[in-house]
């Protein structure tokens, strides 16, 4: 089966999802690192020759966004898997607080203008889900957005979040009715390695500004975020716009099992080299002779 189409993976709304369900050791198949790493690398060379077609033939975008728990892996995935990739064609987005400014718009503006053009492939580390995670762990953040009739942490009902959710997925339809292609990983960790990782950055010196007290103090709320990312992955993972759970404990299979994912959504586009007009390609063999004139043969 095409891991875009694996179960153990996929989430688009056909069933429940249960993140205790979900193996975080999971390796689709891969028997070890080096395995993975050459499968990864045949997966980028493939990757590369198609995102020029897709760049070429203009038709479609492509926006990848990833969610996950501190130290998931998220920029280092972003790395390994789209390190091959023409910078002229991709696009790399990540949405930390946000500013005044975004403050001051709907909580979609910023990733909005960040959207990728038809030929390009846009990633968001973070995105707008942030919105219906961070904030449901922490909704005091959104009293200070200034909404209207939202004056309380009792005013963020179940009704509100549901509305939320809503507005997603009709930003999603609204996306791929109109030609982007949606991919979302959520790098599902588990809570011992996230402390593992942690470890290995306070015992490295080169890692120490990966790693602040307040990491410690989110780690606190770790049901209550894995709440929210499966009521999150339950309410917006559709059959357009659906959610793959990625097993993060084993970064070698993790970033060849969204590698093999991307190559295989963006596959399913067959984007092909623009063919000239007849006329065009006459035009083509002038300019040919003419050059070749210019050039002794």
């Amino acid at each position: 089966m095409a891991l875009h189409q694996d179960l153990r993976l996929l989430a688009n709304g056909s069933r429940p999802v249960d993140l205790n369900e979900y193996d975080t050791t999971y390796t689709a198949g891969l028997d070890n690192r080096e395995q993975a790493r050459k499968r990864r690398k045949l997966n980028i060379k493939a990757l590369r020759k198609l995102q020029e077609k897709l760049y070429a033939h203009n038709q479609y975008a492509v926006l990848i966004i990833f969610q996950a728990m501190d130290a998931a892996g998220k920029d280092s995935t972003i790395k390994h898997v789209m390190s091959g990739i023409n910078p002229q064609g991709c696009q790399v987005f990540s949405f930390k607080h946000p500013s005044a400014n975004e403050l001051d718009h709907d909580y979609m503006w910023r990733c909005y203008k960040s959207m990728p053009e038809r030929g390009r492939i846009g990633i968001f580390n973070r995105s707008y889900y942030e919105e219906v995670l961070i904030t449901k762990v922490h909704p005091e953040i959104i009293l200070g957005n200034r909404l209207p009739h939202i004056n309380r942490l009792e005013d963020m009902d179940t009704a509100f979040w549901e509305s939320r959710y809503q507005q997603i997925n009709q930003f999603e339809q609204h996306l791929h009715q109109n030609g982007t292609v949606i991919i979302k990983f959520f790098l599902h960790l588990s809570y011992e390695e996230q402390a593992r990782r942690f470890l290995a950055r306070i015992r490295d010196p080169e890692k120490h500004w990966k790693f602040s007290s307040h990491d410690l103090e989110e780690r606190k709320h770790w049901k209550a975020y894995q709440q929210a990312y499966e009521d999150c992955i339950n309410k917006t993972g559709t059959s357009t716009a659906p959610w793959y759970i990625i097993p993060a404990d084993h970064k070698w299979a993790m970033r060849t099992i969204v590698s093999e994912i991307i190559l295989e959504r963006i596959g399913q586009l067959k984007p092909q080299f623009p063919t000239l007009p007849e006329e065009e390609q006459a035009l083509l063999g002038k300019a040919e002779a003419a050059l070749m004139g210019e050039v002794g043969g």
